[in-house]
């Protein structure tokens, strides 16, 4: 075999070709870092690096002592996490958020790269397309991941998709879903996301974490009115 390349733009441009080849379906284990540093003539280094990469962009997953599989990790890939979901509640989870994603924003304003901010724009109007709660629960948790990518953190990101699993709680959706329609807050939603992303845009941290953190504030607002108005929802099974 060749001497090794340390080249990490050419591991990831070969693991990126890899994933799209069609060859390993959501879920499937990629060949060990052993046969890809053979197949492409690559040093690990530079493909440890590449891995880490597509790792914060959400194409790949690693599981210790089992490999690396492609796509997202499923929601028991980590148990633990399972058990702090149920553990928490929506209070708790707005506490959350509220100091932890306007940091993400303002750093998204730093460091999100244009593809980034396009498909931030685009997110939203995925989300005032939606006609049901499904489709809006998706293409919101899809724009708030997006900011969180575009901060441009791994280890802040790994934090941001864990507070995100509450998100897939049928209870959880439920009560959101309760506080839209009373707040009528679909019109207010919008023109708070696009203040986040023009904010994202212009490369004003200050004013980027400031919009995110009055909307997650006007979120808050309308799911305690929300819980208040339902005494069969209870705060703890969120």
């Amino acid at each position: 075999m060749a001497e090794a390349t340390d080249n990490s733009t050419k591991a990831l441009e070969k693991l990126r070709g890899l994933l799209q080849s069609g060859q390993f379906a959501p879920g499937s284990r990629l060949p060990s870092e052993r046969t890809l540093v053979e197949i492409y003539g690559l040093s690990r280094r530079s493909l440890r690096r590449a891995f880490e990469v597509l790792i914060a962009e959400g194409l790949v997953w690693r599981k210790q002592g089992s490999g690396s599989f492609a796509g997202s990790p499923p929601p028991d890939a980590f148990p633990e996490i399972g058990a702090l979901v149920a553990g928490t509640n929506l209070m708790e989870v707005m506490e959350a958020r509220l100091r932890f994603e306007p940091q993400l924003a303002q750093l998204a304003a730093l460091r999100a790269k244009p593809d980034e901010i396009r498909s931030m724009y685009d997110l939203i109007g995925r989300i005032s397309d939606s006609t049901d709660a499904d489709s809006r629960e998706l293409w919101d948790g899809a724009l708030h991941r997006k900011i969180a990518q575009a901060a441009g953190n791994r280890l802040i990101l790994a934090l941001f998709d864990v507070m995100n699993r509450v998100r897939q709680d049928p209870v959880w959706q439920k009560i959101r879903e309760e506080a839209r329609i009373q707040a009528q807050t679909k019109p207010i939603t919008y023109e708070e996301h696009l203040a986040i992303i023009d904010a994202i845009a212009a490369r004003d941290p200050a004013m980027a974490a400031e919009a995110m953190r009055r909307h997650l504030l006007t979120l808050q607002e309308s799911l305690i009115r929300a819980t208040s108005h339902d005494p069969l929802i209870e705060l703890q099974d969120a």
